[in-house]
């Protein structure tokens, strides 16, 4: 009998304004991914975003995580075929290498004949180590919006219970951007005055998203790397101002181009914001109103579990 795990995981937004590398808000657009163990070799099957782009080998991401966390627990499967159903737009500051990397570690854990359950402390540090960081994979794993961060054992998150009346709005342009391209235009020194601004909106930022979201607006201000990338992403920081003038809480989603909207229902679930952001959005992008994704990574098939710790 062929053994095999079905992991979902879904997209982020990262940094949520002023918690640079540090927050994120999990979103309801998936990737989903098959992993089966085979007698030998290695199969990958792309459909979705990335379709007949993505390489079929070994270089793919998912089986890159996939092997560092067979790796990690001991484990050589004979072979391995990999289907993926890619929803997350990549490239566009959504998280799409967090979530294969997500994917990749799940799956590993979820196949591996030894483990019983899977233990996300454990996963969060490797798919860390992988990532660079973990501002993405953090809600990616756990769900909900996050907030992580390292200490001498390694990488911490934990969950932030948000206010049900957020309702996110992402704006995905046409453009990519290379987060490696977006991150080299970041200055190595910030004026201490421009450090304490952020770290007073990050404090506000929590308040906002958990108790009082009519102060989203003030919580996403940022003076630490948004600007900063403006020579990148130009028309995303001219969607931003216009969206901001007009009292929307917007944000460059990760790294960017694409933008964040935490905009808020009214009664039941109207979104009265809805309209006035597409029409202040440029031609060509997507307007995509989304839920935030509270479970994150899982697996949705099998009797692996996945451990809370």
């Amino acid at each position: 009998m062929t053994a095999i795990a079905r992991v979902r995981v879904p997209a982020t937004s990262a940094n949520l304004g002023p918690a640079f590398d540090c927050a994120g808000l999990a979103l309801a657009c998936h990737d989903v991914l098959e992993f089966a163990v085979t007698t030998a070799g290695l199969s990958v099957e792309v459909s979705g975003v990335g379709a007949g782009q993505l390489p079929t080998g070994e270089s793919h991401l998912v089986v890159r995580a996939f092997r560092a966390a067979c790796a990690e627990l001991g484990w050589t499967p004979s072979g391995l075929r990999v289907v993926a159903e890619n929803g997350i737009p990549q490239g566009r500051g959504m998280g799409s290498s967090a979530a294969a990397v997500v994917a990749g570690v799940v799956g590993a854990w979820a196949l591996c004949p030894d483990v019983a359950e899977i233990d996300r402390s454990a996963v969060l540090r490797l798919v860390t180590e992988l990532e660079g960081h973990p501002d993405n994979v953090a809600p990616c794993l756990y769900g909900g919006a996050t907030l992580s961060w390292t200490t001498d054992r390694g990488p911490v998150a934990d969950r932030l219970p948000v206010d049900p009346s957020i309702a996110p709005i992402v704006l995905v342009p046409e453009a990519t951007l290379s987060t490696h391209v977006a991150r080299s235009l970041l200055p190595e020194l910030v004026p201490h005055a421009d450090a304490a601004f952020n770290a007073a909106r990050a404090a506000l930022l929590v308040h906002a998203l958990t108790a009082e979201p009519a102060l989203l607006l003030d919580a996403t201000e940022d003076r630490l790397h948004q600007r900063q990338r403006a020579a990148a992403m130009p028309d995303t920081l001219a969607l931003l101002d216009r969206l901001r003038a007009a009292g929307h809480a917007a944000v460059v989603s990760g790294a960017g181009p694409s933008v964040l909207v935490l905009a808020r229902r009214t009664t039941g679930e109207e979104l009265p914001a809805l309209r006035e952001v597409a029409d202040l959005t440029p031609a060509g992008w997507k307007v995509r109103p989304l839920d935030v994704d509270a479970g994150g990574a899982c697996v949705v098939n099998g009797a692996v579990q996945v451990s809370s710790r």
